[in-house]
């Protein structure tokens, strides 16, 4: 009996030894997360999960420094010393690939024409590595930051590295002043943002239907996928995956971009799971927004700058649209771009 026991116990250990080896596999840390519960198969860690299951992850839980946030306009703080964004193509369109990860439409550059941004809150040049689109499976939701408590459609992301300190974006995001992510809000409207139609027309989307697909798109202007402001919040966070690093400053654009329904529908069609599984929209594919923590969002909006034009001397608001509904429409507010 005792012999029976003690086989037992060494089967149990053994089984233990060999799921705690799998969750700390280079394999699973890339891979083992996902943003809302599976419809069947074996555990996948939620957002409330990541920083639980695996050591390496632990920042997603006890960081004080996580993103995405809430942006009470209320609370933000003009910084005359934050310059325009300077975005340097060399004058040329750039080629990606583009992938249906199961979690992101991501948008990866090619290192023939190379994109770099400076300026803002950045003191070194940074350089484009990927985009990646985050969206909802309704309009009232899909973005990862939330602007006074409001959720957006979607949320591009410009993921950059700091080339002049390292040598890719994988020891960037591991490093001090390693990442800048431009961040630009999704509303969905009657027309399209030229970059985004070249991404989301129905020729395009089609080709990544499932995880793993990939379409190769050239002849790409970056310039056209920014929103006509100079204007941004940014502060300091870190990025919205697995594990969480707090190596990333923000800077979200003052206005959004749009796309069509059409093209949002389109997005909902794409599947998490390759064809012979079952379909799983890959819409809300965002992470809820974390605490903020006492860190400062600063703006490059002057928000206590008359308009020499303003009745009755009052700032003027800032708004996203002539004739739709302000956005940022919480006190206090400045002049619109």
């Amino acid at each position: 009996m005792e012999i029976v026991w003690e086989v037992l116990f060494l089967l149990q250990a053994n089984f233990i030894v060999c799921i705690s080896a799998q969750q700390n596999s280079p394999k699973i840390h890339e891979g083992w997360w996902a943003y809302k519960e599976v419809v069947q198969g074996s555990f996948v860690p939620v957002p409330s999960f990541w920083g639980l299951v695996n050591s390496a992850w632990n920042l997603c839980s006890v960081g004080k420094r996580q993103s995405p946030v809430n942006i009470e306009t209320s609370h933000m703080i003009f910084d005359p010393f934050l310059t325009p964004l300077r975005i340097n193509t060399g004058g040329r369109k750039v080629s990606g690939t583009m992938y249906n990860t199961g979690r992101h439409v991501s948008l990866r550059l090619d290192k023939e024409h190379l994109v770099n941004i400076s300026g803002g809150p950045m003191t070194y040049s940074h350089r484009l590595e990927e985009i990646r689109l985050h969206f909802g499976s309704e309009d009232s939701q899909g973005s990862e930051h939330l602007l006074n408590g409001q959720a957006f459609s979607g949320e591009v992301q410009l993921i950059h590295y700091n080339h002049e300190l390292y040598t890719n974006v994988t020891e960037a995001a591991k490093s001090p002043n390693g990442l800048v992510v431009v961040s630009i809000f999704i509303k969905v409207s009657d027309s399209s943002n030229p970059f985004l139609n070249r991404m989301l027309n129905r020729d395009t989307i089609t080709r990544i239907t499932y995880k793993n697909d990939a379409y190769l798109l050239q002849g790409l202007n970056i310039e056209e996928l920014y929103p006509e402001t100079s204007s941004f919040i940014t502060y300091d966070g870190s990025m919205t995956i697995p594990p969480c690093y707090e190596t990333a400053s923000w800077i979200i654009m003052n206005k959004p971009v749009y796309i069509t329904r059409m093209q949002m529908h389109s997005l909902r069609l794409l599947s998490q799971n390759q064809p012979s599984q079952i379909f799983l929209s890959m819409s809300d594919n965002f992470r809820p927004v974390q605490p903020l923590n006492n860190r400062c969002i600063r703006t490059n909006i002057n928000f206590s700058l008359q308009g020499k034009d303003c009745p009755n001397n009052r700032a003027q608001r800032l708004q996203y649209r002539e004739g739709e509904q302000a956005t940022l429409d919480a006190r206090p507010s400045g002049p619109s771009e």
